[in-house]
């Protein structure tokens, strides 16, 4: 039998290539995941910042790639499939001003396009402590 339904969980990086998970047009593969949730922590959903830092010195991303692997800009509406599957966007309170405005402003625009979505603002945590602490059962993380 085949299993029954997937959750998806990443940090930074991870977060952002979880959340390209969901705006990918499945349909176009001939497939239809089962992804009954995902669990975002302080993620990067806009790549476009990127090309303005440092960090682009290594990866050399153009704008065209930047908008491409964007999932900010590529949020589709929440099909039947897709509203049963429960998006958490997680961020820290000392997660720095960028990555929390994407937070807010990726759950935003999830929610408005049906998706089911909960923010958590993590106070007192930074952007490795908001993961490091998951695999404790006591964690409020773990726990949602």
């Amino acid at each position: 039998p085949l299993p029954r339904g997937v959750y998806l969980c990443g940090h930074s990086a991870g977060a952002h290539l979880a959340a390209m998970v969901l705006s990918t047009d499945w349909m176009e593969y001939g497939v239809v995941p089962d992804i009954k949730g995902a669990v975002l922590v302080s993620g990067v959903y806009d790549l476009e910042p990127i090309l303005h830092t440092y960090v682009n010195d290594v990866l050399n991303m153009s704008r065209e790639v930047a908008h491409r692997n964007s999932p900010m800009l590529h949020i589709t509406p929440a099909m039947p499939a897709a509203a049963a599957c429960e998006v958490l966007v997680a961020v820290a309170q000392h997660d720095s001003p960028e990555f929390r405005r994407q937070s807010q402003e990726y759950s935003q625009a999830l929610r408005a396009a049906g998706w089911t979505v909960s923010m958590l603002d993590l106070a007192g945590m930074d952007h490795f402590d908001i993961i490091e602490k998951l695999s404790e059962e006591s964690y409020v993380l773990t726990q949602v």
